[in-house]
């Protein structure tokens, strides 16, 4: 069988029995996902190269020690990873988190927008004016966007990652949509 067709656990095993290309396999699952969840919470296209780099250098020391343990929950170990070091750093650095979201990604569902029109350049308005949205939100609530629109957890995932309840996570993204949706009403903003 080939690795691509190996689940994330199986990938894991192979990697810690030696065979490398099972770890590259798990990268290229999964790189997309864990560096926009790392570039939305830096909103620095460098930094955010240098965590994400970070996270799989931790990934691959933490997986050939024998340590990692996740059991086929690969990708949310490794957001957690990156969500750790992203923290890690904004407090080294004493700064403000804030959240953007890179252009490219369609988070229309949040609005009940439905379908978006095909035309690139609207698309590209319209992910510009959510994205100032959405850095007008409080970092918990811009938080759980990331997380759980891009890093696709589970609000369980997120409160275990957040370090929090779950219903304060559920609470945290209801309020963003609410803010959202306001923000969008008191602009006159029309999202097709």
């Amino acid at each position: 069988m080939q690795l691509s067709h190996y689940s994330d656990a199986q990938l894991a095993q192979a990697f810690a029995d030696g065979n490398e290309r099972a770890l590259e396999t798990l990268i290229c699952r999964y790189k997309d996902k864990i560096y926009t969840s790392v570039y939305m919470l830096v909103k620095d296209k460098y930094l955010a190269e240098d965590i994400f780099q970070d996270t799989f250098l931790k990934i691959i020391k933490t997986m050939k020690s024998g340590r990692y343990n996740e059991q086929g929950k690969f990708l949310p170990w490794a957001i957690r990873v990156a969500h750790n070091l992203c923290m890690d750093h904004f407090r080294r650095s004493r700064q403000n988190v804030q959240v953007t979201l890179p252009d490219g990604q369609d988070i229309s569902v949040l609005f009940g927008a439905g379908d978006m029109a095909s035309d690139g350049i609207e698309k590209r308005q319209v992910h510009d004016s959510v994205r100032k949205l959405v850095e007008n939100l409080p970092e918990e609530q811009c938080e759980v966007i990331v997380l759980r629109i891009y890093a696709d957890l589970s609000f369980k995932q997120i409160s275990e990652l957040t370090g929090v309840s779950i219903n304060t996570a559920l609470g945290r993204m209801r309020y963003a949509l609410l803010n959202l949706r306001k923000m969008i009403t008191d602009n006159q903003m029309v999202l097709r």
